[in-house]
């Protein structure tokens, strides 16, 4: 007998010298790897025969279902180590797993058998050798691997093995025959073992590839998910009337969306402008009814009778016989206690007993909970109306928050709205997320992150860098509550054919009229600097308090820096009433009128009061929190301001009347200057006179006439309205209507209700469903003007031309007013966007508005994450705001885009999960499938020829930092030539690639894989992509080593040594896509 300790003396060569042809091989062991063959194939090539029990069940067809996951894995660890086991990751990265594989099965069909016992009962491990003159056995020999052989090193202390001679080595044999024979201990497996292997070599499809990519990234998934949390298909919500109306990618958000409500309480969708999210939500809607739940959808009121159509039994309902039966109420509504909203009586209304609500245009609760009053008139906001009243009380209210842009200002806005599925109460969903930390904490972190970001130089502040410093829980965090796709990512990752194409988008017209053609009339800059000189006190009047009485009428605690407020202020209004120019030379002189009456009213009440008739005056006070830099004060000239009674013998009023004159006299010579300006000499109006003329004479689309003509201020619509109806109705006899959402539009045509609907109907007959509401009315409006209450949540497709009459600073609305045309499934094959600048150079024009605030990149945070006003002076906004209008000016762009910030669409991975869940419903044996496998695709732009990896890692160190969200695994794209193409930070770029290129193909490419199979040699020679995958794992060392000395350089306490990693040992090969 003689001891081999495979260490100086190893089996592998002991055998190598013992084995020879006509042998005959028995071996009792637990497992067989491909890779022990390999290692003694010269002599196991010339062997008679070779037969092999397993030690415990392995590769049985199961007559009964998975027994419990304990029993099962050790199974399925045996049944895997055909294609290698942990101690033999080296051998497999070296990619010749297809090659060995396919010489395996072959020998095996020639001279193996596998037999497996069946019972319970513990068998010992050995191989015996029989030669015509002698036996020998080598004992105990745990598994048929290279590390039990002595050439890999294993996880054996000590593994050493006897080598045993006749005549104790024909017990051995004597043992093994009476065993292989008993049908009751063993069951020939030799089928299902050449049927594994053979799957190591096959040709793979790429779908069936990209499934073991993400069955193995996201398995914790599956086991994760209870039936109580996934869509409960027996309520038959896939067989309703809406549910076949969904397009894939809806049908992808409504199951995701039902899942997260159940699981985290709430849900943002926050799809792309145009990419029906309404129709999404009714889905959500459908499903929770059917389960017998109260829904209330809470919405702005101009999308009330958009949400009513859905559920009344009405003949424009496309879905009427769903029999929907959710509430609808305002969002003002919530600050409501008595009155109706449509038919709902509010004193009655019980708010707290709804099971879901949906929150149409959720931004609008962006700001969080607030106060306004104090002691008995202290009044809570919406936003804590809608916590307290609907979602904390009563029964547990799921909620769905719709909008394209839950981001306006910083992460703190996606904070609150988030903040209303957990109640407010942080405890209700950390336990829920797989997160490290609270959520409190990640939302800080992340907008440090973002503060420092924000900061960069613009080339550096790109959204690859963003996503690098966030933290992984960030995006488990957004992952878990929140759904996003841009068209983009509609375009690239779903089959349209089925959806039908969006229309094409012509380039942008940019329009810089003259304010007028008058010789000697005013320009700008002069009408700019008269503004500036205005100090508007009539808007101030508390700042003119004497100070004994200042405590009367303003609370004294609150310490208010009186000269910066009202240079602010003026400021405020100034920039109010240029935007108020730029829109028309009507709206201007209009707002300056309603200003200087108001200031000369005010100086004849002092007047008045110094010859003693009157003592209180009603002042308006107004303040800076007042004024969103959207569009809320479009008619702030009109209503603006809070009333305040003060009494004129606590003010200095001599120094108000001063100003209040001086600021009087600009406004009469301003109202001088633009008197001549005549609609005659209006340029801009006659340029759009002309391009509407255009426009109708030569349509684009087989014989589209129609023109949609947006402004922000009603007086510039009343203006157009007034300017073009008749001369459009006389020259082309065409319908003009305007919609202004203050008061019933107007149109051209006779009708008994100018409501906003009819006239909707009316210009857009197809996507509003003319033909079934009003069969007998064969009127059509063609030209319709409007304010933004119609640039949200309409679907205005079939009209194909857009105008921005004036050019909102917040590029968000000049994106959703073309969304009212630009839509998915338009029947338009073109469509045009007109913009309308003011005639100056837009360095000056940004300059001029003052206070641009950069709200589309969540802009200069404080850490704790509050809004902090933006100093104007900073450069570095004003750049980035010029960026993205020069961007408007010559293309149109997706509200992703212009956020050269983060945009949720970059985060979320779960349409991958729910990948994995529709194949395993009837595809279950994904985790018998071989680590290794590859297809061969075909690339193109966007994907060059390289690879694909996707590797496990095996060393817990390396994701100390935790950046990669995928972690155990990692993906890394490397380029032909070991360029990384994109690298293991970026995991949802990676898998959107991945499935682009595999999704669907069901079949393997057979040119591509000849192709591939003569480069390597039918897999013999993979040289080429083993350095590929070295070069891989080396990035991701590097990255992860470059962190950790970035963490130390920075002062961090860090470990280096810790950290070391040996590379490619420690990451296995899960499989990988070939891109040709």
């Amino acid at each position: 007998m003689q001891i081999l300790d495979n260490v100086n003396k190893t089996v592998k060569d002991d055998l190598a010298a013992t084995l020879s042809k006509g042998d005959k091989v028995s071996i009792a062991a637990a497992c067989f790897s491909i890779y022990a063959y390999e290692a003694l194939k010269k002599q196991l090539n010339g062997i008679d025969e070779l037969r092999f029990v397993f030690t415990s069940p392995t590769f049985l067809q199961e007559k009964v279902p998975r027994r419990k996951r304990e029993f099962y894995i050790p199974q399925l660890n045996r049944e895997r180590s055909l294609y290698g086991t942990e101690f033999e990751v080296k051998l497999r990265n070296e990619l010749t797993q297809k090659a060995i594989a396919r010489e395996c099965a072959e020998w095996i069909r020639k001279k193996v058998s596998f037999r497996s016992n069946v019972t319970g009962g513990t068998m010992g491990s050995f191989l015996s050798v029989v030669k015509p003159s002698e036996s020998i056995a080598y004992s105990p020999l745990n598994s048929f691997t290279t590390s039990d052989l002595g050439c890999e090193r294993g996880n054996n202390i000590m593994n050493l093995v006897n080598r045993i001679e006749a005549p104790l080595a024909d017990e051995y044999v004597k043992m093994f025959e009476q065993i292989w024979n008993d049908k009751n201990l063993l069951q020939d497996v030799t089928d299902q073992v050449i049927e594994g292997i053979t799957a190591a070599y096959n040709e793979n499809s790429p779908e069936f590839v990209y499934f073991v990519a993400i069955y193995n990234i996201f398995n914790e998934f599956l086991s994760d998910i209870s039936e109580d949390v996934l869509p409960n298909e027996a309520t038959g919500f896939k067989e309703s009337k809406i549910w076949g109306k969904l397009y894939d990618f809806q049908k992808d958000a409504v199951l995701a969306i039902v899942n997260k409500l159940e699981k985290f309480n709430g849900c943002i969708l926050a799809d792309s402008v145009g990419l029906g999210k309404t129709f999404t939500a009714l889905a959500v809607i459908k499903y929770y009814e059917l389960r017998n739940r109260n829904v209330l959808v809470l919405c702005p009121k101009k999308l009330g009778d958009n949400w009513r159509t859905f559920k009344e039994n009405y003949l424009n309902n496309p879905i009427a016989e769903d029999r929907l039966r959710y509430d609808v109420l305002y969002h003002t509504d919530l600050s409501r206690e008595r009155g109706f909203s449509g038919s709902i009586d509010l004193t009655k209304l019980n708010w707290s007993n709804y099971d879901l609500v949906v929150i149409d245009e959720s931004h609008n609760f962006r700001n969080g909970g607030d106060y306004s009053g104090r002691g008995d008139t202290k009044r809570e906001n919406r936003y804590l109306q809608l916590l307290n009243k609907v979602i904390r009380k009563g029964i547990k209210t799921k909620v769905l928050m719709l909008s394209a842009t839950p981001v306006n200002n910083g992460f703190s806005d996606l904070r609150h709205q988030i903040e209303l599925a957990y109640e407010g109460n942080p405890a209700l969903i950390n336990d829920k997320l797989d997160a490290a930390k609270p959520i409190d904490v990640i939302f800080r972190n992340a907008q440090a992150v973002f503060n420092k970001w924000s900061k960069l130089d613009p080339e550096e502040r790109t959204t690859e860098n963003l996503l690098r410093s966030l933290d992984f829980d960030f995006f488990t965090m957004l992952d878990s509550v929140t759904i996003a796709r841009s068209r983009k990512h509609i375009e690239k990752y779903y089959d349209m054919a089925a959806i039908g194409k969006f229309p094409e988008r012509r380039k942008p017209l940019a329009l810089r009229p003259k304010l007028t053609d008058l010789p000697t009339a005013i320009d700008y800059d002069e009408i700019y600097d008269l503004l500036m000189k205005l100090n508007l006190a009539v808007y101030v009047p508390t700042d003119f308090l004497l100070d004994s009485k200042r405590a009367k009428y303003i609370d004294p605690s609150v310490n208010i820096d009186r000269a910066g407020r009202e240079s602010g202020i003026r400021r405020l209004m100034c920039i109010n009433l240029l935007k108020r120019l730029e829109s028309s030379v009507y709206s201007f002189r209009i707002t300056i009128e309603r200003v200087k009456s108001l200031i000369d009213s005010t100086i004849a009440t002092i007047y008045a009061y110094e010859s003693g008739s009157k003592k209180i005056i009603n002042a308006q006070e107004i303040s800076e929190n007042e004024f969103d830099s959207d569009d809320r004060n479009t008619d702030f000239f009109e209503s603006g301001g809070k009333k305040v009674d003060i009494d004129l013998s606590d003010m200095d009023y001599v120094s108000w009347r001063e100003r209040l004159s001086a600021d009087s006299d600009i406004l009469e010579l301003l109202s001088t200057m633009i008197k001549d300006i005549t609609p005659k000499h209006d340029t801009k109006l006659q340029t759009l006179l002309n391009l509407i003329a255009e426009k109708v004479r030569n349509p684009f689309n087989e014989d589209n006439k129609k023109v949609l003509i947006f402004s922000a201020f009603s007086d510039t619509v009343d203006y157009l309205y007034a300017q073009v109806a008749p001369i459009i109705k006389e020259s082309f006899r065409l319908n003009v209507a305007m919609i202004t959402g203050t008061t019933d539009g107007k149109t051209t045509v006779k009708l008994k209700h100018t409501d906003m609907n009819t006239i909707l109907t009316l210009f857009s007959p197809v996507s509003k469903d003319k033909a079934l509401l009003m069969p007998n009315n064969h009127n059509e409006i063609d030209i319709l003007i409007a304010t933004d209450c119609i640039s949200e949540g309409q679907n205005l497709q079939d009209c194909d031309y857009c105008v921005n009459y004036d050019i909102h600073w917040n590029p968000v609305r000049i994106i959703q007013r073309f969304g009212r045309v630009d839509r998915i499934g338009s029947r338009n094959e073109t469509i045009q966007l007109v913009n309308f600048w003011p005639n100056i150079d837009l360095d000056k024009y940004l300059e001029l508005k003052g206070r641009v605030e950069a709200r589309m990149k969540a802009s200069v945070m404080t850490s704790t994450g509050d809004d902090n006003p933006i100093d104007p002076a900073e450069q570095g906004d004003l750049e980035y705001r010029k960026a993205q209008l020069k961007k408007l000016q010559n293309e149109v762009v997706d509200i992703e885009e212009m956020q050269s910030g983060v945009s949720i669409m970059d985060l979320g991975l779960n349409e991958f999960r729910l990948d994995l869940l529709e194949y395993v419903k009837n595809h279950d044996n994904l985790d018998t499938v071989p680590f290794g496998l590859h297809a061969v695709v075909k690339g193109n732009e966007d994907t060059p020829n390289g690879t694909i990896f996707v590797l496990k890692n095996r060393n817990a160190n390396i994701n100390a930092q935790n950046k990669n969200q995928l972690h155990p695994f990692y993906m890394v794209y490397v380029r032909d030539g070991s360029v990384i193409h994109i690298d293991h930070l970026q995991p949802k770029k990676l898998l959107d690639a991945f499935r682009k290129l595999c999704k669907g193909k069901a079949e393997p490419n057979r040119e591509l894989c000849g192709q591939f199979n003569s480069e390597t040699k039918d897999g013999r020679n993979m040289r080429h992509y083993s350095d590929l995958l070295y070069f891989a794992v080396k990035s991701i060392v590097e990255l992860n080593e470059n962190d950790s000395i970035d963490g130390f350089l920075s002062g961090k306490q860090i470990s280096l040594a810790a950290n070391t990693i040996d590379g490619l040992d420690d990451f296995e090969l899960v499989c990988f896509l070939a891109v040709k």
